[in-house]
């Protein structure tokens, strides 16, 4: 935030160094620890002269480090003590322990916030489920229908945790074995590559379930998109997820996790 003028000071209570007083002089410079101070106005100070507080603007008047009295000094004067309260309306830095969950704003603890040693952390999860059908009849990966999830990652040290369930998994005709990969982008990151499948059964073989857990590290900040392919080896033959067995609609999900680091 800007200001005009000088900035206040946060909770900066200082008592300022003892003062002689010298005969027939109003002004004098303030100092702490040797070292000139400047209060925000005359109204930001405790002053007392001869044991009685003084009244500010009336009773003295402040100009940078130098505090003036209204009428000059003379021996045997005490200024018993000047302290300066910096901003009176700033509260400054809480004490321990006075910070309650409650009064943190959702959202205002980020992971960059998040002391060193608490790694390990779910930050954000992105979920997106497809009861869409896929196949391929090509040793070719092609994308598997609407099973694409993108996360951005808040930090680049962080991991993300990819999660795939295919469900409706299946071939047609023997000799035929299901691919299925996972990619970060156009990077094949993880994969059953022709493991799950069945050879030697004619017809239709419904193998039900298959899923690639992958602990990725995009070291990365920007938007990042992981999506699952399929493809099929062997006489041209068929694979698939999310196809219907029995009447019931599979839905096949991919899950991103972003875990701090």
């Amino acid at each position: 935030m800007s200001y005009i003028g000088r900035t206040p000071q946060s909770g900066n209570f200082q008592v300022c160094d003892t003062i002689a007083v010298v005969n027939d002089q109003a002004a004098y410079t303030m100092q702490v620890s040797s070292v000139d101070v400047i209060p925000e106005t005359a109204n930001h100070m405790l002053v007392s002269l001869n044991g009685i507080l003084q009244a500010p603007t009336s009773s003295y008047t402040v100009s940078g480090s130098t505090i003036t009295f209204a009428s000059n000094l003379i021996t045997g004067d005490v200024i018993n003590f000047i302290q300066i309260l910096g901003s009176v309306l700033d509260l400054g830095v809480p004490s321990d322990d006075t910070v309650s969950t409650a009064k943190i704003v959702d959202g205002a603890v980020t992971s960059a916030k998040l002391a060193s040693g608490v790694g390990g952390k779910i930050l954000q999860v992105v979920n997106v489920a497809t009861t869409t059908e896929s196949s391929s009849s090509s040793s070719t990966f092609a994308d598997v229908t609407n099973l694409t999830a993108a996360i951005t990652p808040s930090s680049s040290s962080n991991k993300i945790l990819v999660t795939v369930f295919c469900n409706g998994v299946g071939k047609e005709t023997n000799n035929a074995y299901v691919g299925l990969r996972l990619l970060r982008g156009a990077s094949v990151i993880a994969g059953l590559d022709y493991l799950a499948g069945l050879n030697g059964a004619s017809g239709t073989n419904y193998i039900g379930t298959s899923g690639i857990m992958y602990q990725d590290s995009p070291s990365t900040t920007s938007a990042t998109t992981y999506k699952v392919q399929i493809s099929s080896e062997g006489n041209n033959a068929t694979a698939y997820i999310n196809r219907p067995n029995g009447g019931s609609v599979p839905s096949s999900t991919i899950t991103l996790m972003e875990v701090s680091a």
